[in-house]
Parts: C-alpha cells; structure tokens; sequence
C-alpha cells in the first residue's frame, strides 16, 4: 500500500528518511545492496552511479539492483555531474538518457549543482530535460542552502554535504525562506560521522526531513551505509 501523503509527512517530522548514495559495484558489496533493498521502507531514494555517472556501456549488475529497488517502491535516482553548470547541456543530457535506458532510472540526481541566480535558467533547462528523460524524482545537490528559485525547479534540494565536524558546527537556523517550505523539500548528507553521533536529530530539527550520515571518510566517504542501517542489520 502506498503511503499516505499526511503519514509521510509527519514521519519526516520525527525521523528524516534517508537518500542512499552507495557508490559501490554491486559485485563488490553485494550484502550492502541486500541490505538497501531490505530496507525500503526506510528510504526517499538511491543514487545509482556505477561510473561518476552511467558508465560508457550498460552494466548489468547494477541493472539488476535497480529493478529490484524500483519492485521495492524506492525511487532510482541516476548520478550526473553538471559541474556546477559549466558541463554542456548535452552532455549531461546523454547521461540522463543512459541512465534510463540502461538502468530504468525513474529519478534524476544532479551532483555539483550551482547555487547562484544567474545559473537558474541553466538548470531551469537541465530540469526539462530531466523530466522529459522520465525523471519523476528530480534531486539538485547544491551542498549548500541556493538561491531560492531552484525549488521550483526540483523536488528535493540537497543543502548540506560534507563532514560530520562542519554539520555539527553549522548554525543551527537554515535560511528563513526555507521556513515556507515542507522539511521534505530537504536533504542533508554527512560522512565521516562518528558512532552515536545525533546526525538525524540535528537534520530535523534543522528543517531537513531527508539524510544520510555515513561514517565514510576520505576521497569516496559514500561507500558506507548510513548507519541507520547498518543497525537494521
């Protein structure tokens, strides 16, 4: 049964739910992609990025895992980099297309997104096509809170990712124009988190209802479970 939009909501009130980048081969770690499958009830979406983006050929193992969490319920995002607007238009177009011929991808993750106003009709474009490609999840990841006007271009708006000390060190308010909006419009991610550390609780209570706090560290920290799961086992 799907869930209801006010159930949902008020889970995201108490406990963010997670966006899953696991860059890892699914032949590599194939209990960690048991696990996210096992857990989908727990998830806003997966990023699928088998090579910084779809590769140059499909790759059938990560095709496997993708049907699988798409049967789950959980929304497949493919992983492209627009290099904070200056990769061309068509360029991260192909990856789009790979991404959903390859893959099924039903969502769009849309990495090194710029912040700036002056880039808005940039993405305004990369958010057409996107949708056009089939993306019903389209996901920009700033890293930090952009200007306002790339919530009307996007479902969820990744405005926080880097380590645990700087997370932990932020000002604890987000910007107020972010008061208008649901927390589920919201994504913060996290590595190099330590055990125990209240890596959700700072998330909510800082207007995010989607995460991911990893304990990954180093040049690829996404190639952890976020320890939500890890506890589930």
């Amino acid at each position: 049964m799907k869930e209801s939009k006010e159930s949902k909501e008020s889970k995201e009130t108490k406990d963010p739910m997670l966006l899953v980048p696991l860059y890892e081969h699914p032949a590599d770690r194939p209990e960690e992609w048991e696990r996210l499958i096992r857990s989908a009830g727990q998830l806003h979406s997966v990023v699928l990025n088998p090579d910084s983006g779809p590769g140059r050929a499909p790759d059938e193992r990560f095709a496997a895992v993708a049907a699988r969490l798409r049967d789950a319920g959980v929304p497949v995002l493919g992983y492209t980099d627009t290099d904070y607007g200056r990769r061309p238009h068509a360029a991260v177009v192909q990856d789009l297309l790979r991404h959903r011929d390859w893959y099924g991808a039903d969502g769009a993750f849309l990495d090194q997104a710029a912040a700036d106003p002056e880039l808005l009709p940039h993405y305004g474009r990369l958010a057409v096509a996107a949708r056009a490609a089939g993306a019903r999840t389209l996901v920009l990841n700033h890293g930090v809170h952009p200007h306002p006007g790339y919530l009307r271009l996007a479902d969820l708006l990744v405005t926080f990712e880097g380590p645990w000390d700087a997370y932990r060190d932020q000002a604890a308010t987000p910007p107020p124009w972010t008061a208008g909006h649901p927390a589920g419009r919201f994504c913060h991610l996290v590595y190099a988190v330590p055990p125990d550390a209240p890596a959700a609780e700072l998330a909510a209570e800082r207007h995010a209802g989607v995460h991911c706090a990893v304990p990954g560290t180093g040049a690829h920290p996404w190639g952890t479970l976020p320890y939500a799961l890890e506890e589930a086992g």
